[in-house]
C-alpha cells in the first residue's frame, strides 16, 4: 500500500483526476477475493478522489472461466465498458475466436474496449486488424509506455500508426511503476487531441 500511495501521488502530478484501477485477470495472477480486498484498501487511503474497479481480462483466461458465467463480474464498475486484453502473439486467423467472445460480452450488454493493439503482432503486421476491431464496436485504448518504445518490444511506431488512423479512444497509464505517470503526461500533451471522441 506505500507503493500504491506514490503511485497515487504520482498520478495526482500527472493530472489525472480519476482512476480505474484495472489489476491483470489472467493466469498466474488472478485472485478475484484479494483484488478486491486491495482495491477496497485503496480507496478508503485516497479519500474522496474518483476511483472505480475493474479488470484487464486475458482472452484466454475469460474462455477459461466462461464469459457468460464471469463477466459479470469482471467489468469497469459502475459502467458498461469491459477492458479485454487480446493475445500478443496472436495471428490474423485468432481475431475470428475473438469477434465470437466480443460478441458475447456485446450481448450482456457490455462496451468492449481493447487493451493496448498495438503490442499484439497481428496488428502491428497489419494494422487494418484495428479497424476491424472498431468495426466490431470496440474502442481501443493505448498503454501510454508506446512513447518510450514499449513494455514488450518496440510499439511505439505501430501506436504512431493507429494515432494517425484515429483509432484509439483512450490512452491508459497502464501503469506498474511511478514513472509510467510520466509518460503518461508525455503520450496525452503530444497525442491526447488525436483521440477519437466517445
Amino acid at each position: 500500500m506505500d507503493y500504491s500511495m506514490k503511485m497515487f501521488a504520482a498520478a495526482r502530478k500527472a493530472g489525472v483526476t480519476g482512476i480505474v484501477c484495472t489489476p491483470h485477470c489472467r493466469d498466474p495472477y488472478f485472485d478475484y477475493q484479494k483484488m478486491w480486498a486491495s482495491y477496497h484498501t485503496f480507496k478508503r487511503n485516497v479519500g474522496n478522489f474518483p476511483v472505480l474497479m475493474g479488470f484487464e481480462v486475458a482472452y484466454q483466461k475469460l474462455v477459461s472461466l466462461g464469459v457468460h458465467e464471469w463477466a459479470p463480474y469482471l467489468g469497469i464498475q459502475g459502467t458498461d465498458r469491459f477492458l479485454l486484453e487480446l493475445d500478443t502473439n496472436a495471428t490474423e486467423d485468432t481475431f475470428k475466436g475473438y469477434e465470437t467472445v466480443i460478441y458475447e460480452l456485446q450481448t450482456l450488454g457490455f462496451r468492449v474496449i481493447i487493451a493496448h493493439p498495438e503490442r499484439y503482432e497481428a496488428i502491428r503486421k497489419n494494422p487494418s486488424l484495428a479497424r476491424r476491431l472498431i468495426d466490431w464496436d470496440c474502442e481501443l485504448q493505448a498503454s501510454a509506455d508506446f512513447i518510450a518504445g514499449g513494455r514488450l518490444g518496440n510499439s511505439k511506431r505501430s501506436a504512431k500508426t493507429l494515432l494517425k488512423e484515429g483509432a484509439y479512444s483512450y490512452i491508459a497509464s497502464d501503469a506498474h511503476t511511478v514513472n509510467h505517470y510520466s509518460l503518461l503526461s508525455r503520450s496525452m500533451e503530444r497525442y491526447g487531441s488525436m483521440l477519437r471522441s466517445r
